[in-house]
């Protein structure tokens, strides 16, 4: 919750300063609303359409040729250029489309005038390019007014006249300054900008749904070598959740404001943004390279590219251990149940003092592993752990006598008729294995191990070299550490040396353990891809999805 608050979105009714914006407000990374921004700038009366704004504009820059955006989804315009065109028009031709369209023009068209439930919700709602209106449902996106990086596609520079410079931004070395217009309802698709961004409404007004850049995975993002990389691919109005399944939580992290004539939006880069432009709406945005971005070497990319794909690794490791569904512990229930069930007197064997191994420390803690110390978890859980061991093992014998190419695959129980694989399982919920060591502390898995290196050291031998999936491993490992910090240094050379006494060659299990635990981590990284990136892997070979 603490998380969530703290990207909400402010709104100010006094302008801040250069120095409260950089502290306050940028540093923050969150987006904000002032309020009145604009409201003393020539171009909010001169520009207004009540007030004869259409007029003055078309006689200031009515002879200047500007790229219109003209798309066959309209009034819905996405960023992919497969599915818009960029055409030349003439200004003061525009001008003429919304003269034709807002002729009744009175003092409320400053105001919102359509809502959004009046927006196309899905793509089968789409206007069709085919009537006599069509050369209306054209839109002005970023058309350059000034441009530092590009000066050659500066098409209005007259404008910036009438548009004066946010106080708080004065410091800033802007990158471009640019116009949006529009005549008739028009809705960009969802999107990221890589620079800072404030969005200022001259006249009508936009409604804004923002994502903060953490929600990306459930947004799609385009790959990223593709010409709309920035741009979501989840289709606007209702995502089809066969295809985008991840959108489903999309609508719960979203804010939604709504600017209207006067106010401006600062939109942070990286932040993902779906804008509705009422009727007849203008604005004028100002991009700027963020500090961070600025202070960022190009010899350093590689560095840093490796050091946040190697974070984001982590985080979906994390993520695929902690959110693990609820059925987990269930399935760990009715296992150990399952196990006890069906076990015999000579399953385990009640240990005797006799049976320790020369050594008083050693001694120690095989005496905390004899039967009748256990916790009733651990005892469970040993007997549940040798039960699988054991049922694995036969399914693979049996799959071995019919088919001699499947010695490598590990089986457990029946789903819908068929045999579940753990072999190679990534996800805790497929593993009964992994499942149940997840979920013992870090010292009741010790006597746990202990018990099974006195009484079934072949059966652990076999779990760790031949049935630990890539899920257990990391699990498992996972655990051992939590182990070693709960542990002098004396405890944690005994505990290894029962454990490690029961293989031949410790290399191999080390060997692996750590293989597993490679699979794990390279799957995560393959979501990470996907989720990020969008870039899909089949087998060994990249594709784009």
């Amino acid at each position: 919750m603490e998380k969530q608050e703290c990207l909400r979105i402010r709104t100010f009714q006094n302008i801040p300063t250069p120095e409260e914006f950089a502290s306050q407000i940028e540093l923050r990374n969150v987006p904000a609303v002032f309020v009145g921004c604009v409201k003393n700038w020539k171009a909010f009366t001169l520009w207004n359409p009540s007030n004869g704004g259409l007029d003055y504009l078309q006689g200031r820059v009515g002879s200047s040729v500007v790229d219109a955006m003209l798309s066959k989804s309209a009034p819905v315009f996405y960023g992919d250029i497969r599915r818009h065109d960029r055409v030349p028009l003439p200004f003061s031709t525009f001008i003429g489309f919304c003269k034709e369209l807002h002729g009744d023009i009175d003092s409320n068209s400053g105001a919102c005038c359509k809502s959004e439930k009046d927006m196309p919700s899905d793509e089968s709602s789409q206007i069709c390019i085919a009537s006599e209106d069509d050369n209306k449902q054209v839109y002005l996106a970023q058309v350059s007014i000034m441009n530092t990086e590009h000066e050659e596609r500066v098409q209005l520079p007259t404008l910036r006249e009438d548009i004066k410079l946010p106080e708080f931004l004065e410091a800033k070395s802007l990158a471009s300054i640019n116009l949006w217009m529009n005549s008739a309802r028009a809705r960009s698709s969802t999107h990221y900008d890589p620079h800072h961004n404030v969005l200022c409404v001259v006249s009508g007004c936009k409604q804004v749904c923002l994502w903060p850049p953490s929600a990306s995975p459930c947004l799609y993002p385009m790959p990223l070598h593709g010409e709309a990389s920035n741009h979501s691919a989840v289709a606007l109005g209702k995502a089809d959740l066969s295809v985008h399944p991840r959108a489903e939580t999309s609508e719960k992290i979203s804010q939604k404001v709504t600017i209207h004539a006067g106010d401006a939006l600062f939109i942070p880069e990286g932040w993902f943004h779906q804008v509705d432009s009422d009727c007849l709406t203008m604005a004028v945005n100002f991009w700027w390279r963020s500090e961070v971005m600025l202070a960022m070497s190009e010899h350093m990319d590689s560095y840093y590219m490796r050091r946040i794909l190697k974070r984001l690794t982590d985080k979906e490791m994390n993520q695929v251990l902690c959110t693990a569904p609820n059925h987990v512990g269930q399935t760990m229930s009715n296992t150990i149940e399952q196990s006890d069930n069906r076990k015999t007197d000579n399953d385990v064997p009640i240990l005797n003092k006799d049976s320790s191994s020369k050594g008083s420390k050693a001694k120690k803690l095989k005496e905390k592993t004899m039967l009748h110390e256990l916790e009733p978890l651990a005892v469970q859980s040993l007997h549940a752990l040798v039960s699988l061991v054991h049922d694995l093992v036969n399914t693979a014998d049996q799959s071995q006598s019919a088919d001699p190419s499947t010695s490598d695959v590990f089986a457990v129980g029946e789903k819908g008729g068929s045999k579940l694989s753990v072999k190679d399982a990534c996800r805790l919920e497929d593993d009964p294995v992994a499942s149940i060591i997840w979920k013992l502390q870090p010292l009741t898995l010790q006597s746990v191990l202990i018990a099974m290196a006195q009484n079934f050291p072949r059966t652990l031998e076999t779990l760790v070299l031949h049935l630990l999936s890539p899920v257990g491993a990391e699990v498992l490992t996972r655990r051992l550490e939590e182990m070693d910090q709960l542990m002098d240094e004396e405890d944690r050379n005994d505990f290894y040396q029962i454990f490690y006494g029961v293989f031949d060659d410790q290399f191999a299990v080390m060997d692996a353990l750590l293989n597993q635990k490679e699979s794990f981590a390279l799957q995560a990284f393959r979501n990470v891809l996907d989720k990020y990136l969008g870039i899909k892997f089949n087998g060994s070979t990249p594709w784009v999805g």
